[in-house]
């Protein structure tokens, strides 16, 4: 009995450890919910550093000829808004026309597509919309109304799905005032990030102990490594798909070829969905001249991302972020789904930095095996 009385009362505990722990539970719900209300500023940022990273390689090589590092973060950061907008200048007349080419043809292209699944695969159309008719009697006469039903079906899934899939894409960009919000948030955080980014190393590193400040240098080098040489890569490669596309596209003879090139170009930014996605506007462009041209482009999009996965990565990154495709496919998902636009733009960064760390922390010092990282020969 004694035993048990001792017992019991080990179990109860006081009521300021009591009062503690619900002050820290409290805590920890109030934090995660700052942290999801400001998600999409947090977002921006890691957007603005991953940036801020480039910018820095820049101001190093600015700073070999005396140029005060402030100044040279924000002359490059300048000399790329102003190399920007002068090519915006000079190509936004021809582009603007063929994005409204692109916009008036698109609603025809897709009443073609709609056409051609019509008289291809009535029959599958109709035993899917009247299962309980069962197949018709060879010979027999199809229903009048049911090819109009067919298609008249077909384009209201289309136009549900093209409308659900523009409200999710475009949704950081459902205002002109968070796009320039936005915009001035990441020009201005990374140019401070590349003036002295000692500044921030350093406060990061107070936050571990000494002992530990060490190896965490060094994950935080790998990890800021790998993302500059990552992001590098694919703004060269943005650049080189947005003009290969552009020059199959104008060779197949594809109207708004420009207008789908710089779509292709800058979907190449978002890892195995940009790609698919830069497609479907082409393929049913393709269709507006006949379905042997949307084949051809289909199979012209496919050499392209061929050629990239095989060719152009490889040269531009001779060591990549080794990861697996179907942790990319993943995370790009649930990022999506959880965060919207800006999730997707992020998530193959923020992934290969948990990779990193993943790698260096526990499967080296943890689990005791040699891997090899992006920045090593």
């Amino acid at each position: 009995m004694a035993n048990r009385s001792s017992i019991e009362r080990r179990l109860i505990l006081p009521p300021r450890e009591v009062l503690r722990a619900g002050a820290i539970l409290v805590g920890i719900y109030l934090t995660l919910q700052l942290l999801w209300t400001a998600r999409s500023v947090l977002l921006l940022t890691f957007l603005a550093v991953l940036f801020g990273l480039c910018v820095a390689a820049g101001a190093d090589y600015l700073a070999r000829w005396r140029i005060p590092r402030a100044a040279a973060a924000a002359l490059v950061v300048l000399a790329v808004l102003g190399v920007l907008g002068g090519l915006g200048a000079i190509v936004a007349p021809g582009i603007g026309r063929q994005m409204g080419d692109l916009q008036r043809q698109l609603p025809d292209a897709v009443e073609r597509v709609e056409q051609w699944l019509d008289s291809r695969y009535r029959g599958v159309i109709e035993s899917i919309q009247n299962p309980e008719a069962g197949p018709s009697a060879e010979g027999a006469q199809p229903k009048a109304q049911a090819p109009g039903r067919a298609a008249t079906s077909i384009r209201q899934g289309l136009s549900e799905q093209v409308a659900g899939l523009a409200d999710h894409f475009f949704d950081v960009f459902s205002s002109t005032l968070a796009l320039l919000a936005g915009l001035i948030l990441i020009i201005f955080v990374s140019i401070y990030v590349a003036a002295d980014p000692g500044l921030y190393r350093r406060g990061i590193m107070h936050l571990f102990p000494h002992r530990m400040r060490t190896r965490a240098g060094e994950v935080l080098s790998e990890v800021a490594l790998m993302l500059r040489r990552w992001l590098l890569t694919q703004l060269v490669a943005m650049v080189l798909i947005g003009t290969l596309s552009t020059i199959v596209l104008l060779l197949l003879g594809v109207h708004a070829a420009v207008a789908l090139g710089i779509i292709a170009g800058l979907l190449e930014f978002v890892p195995y969905v940009g790609p698919i996605l830069s497609s479907v506007p082409a393929i049913a462009m393709g269709f507006l001249t006949g379905p042997q041209l949307a084949a051809e482009v289909a199979l012209a999009y496919i050499a392209i991302q061929q050629a990239e996965n095989h060719l152009i990565i490889p040269l531009l990154m001779k060591r990549g972020l080794d990861l697996p495709p179907v942790v990319t496919i993943v995370s790009q998902a649930v990022m999506g789904i959880v965060f919207g636009f800006l999730g997707l733009l992020v998530a193959m960064p923020m992934v290969a930095s948990a990779m990193v760390m993943i790698k260096m922390l526990y499967v080296e010092d943890v689990v005791g095996d040699e891997v090899s990282l992006p920045g090593e020969p």
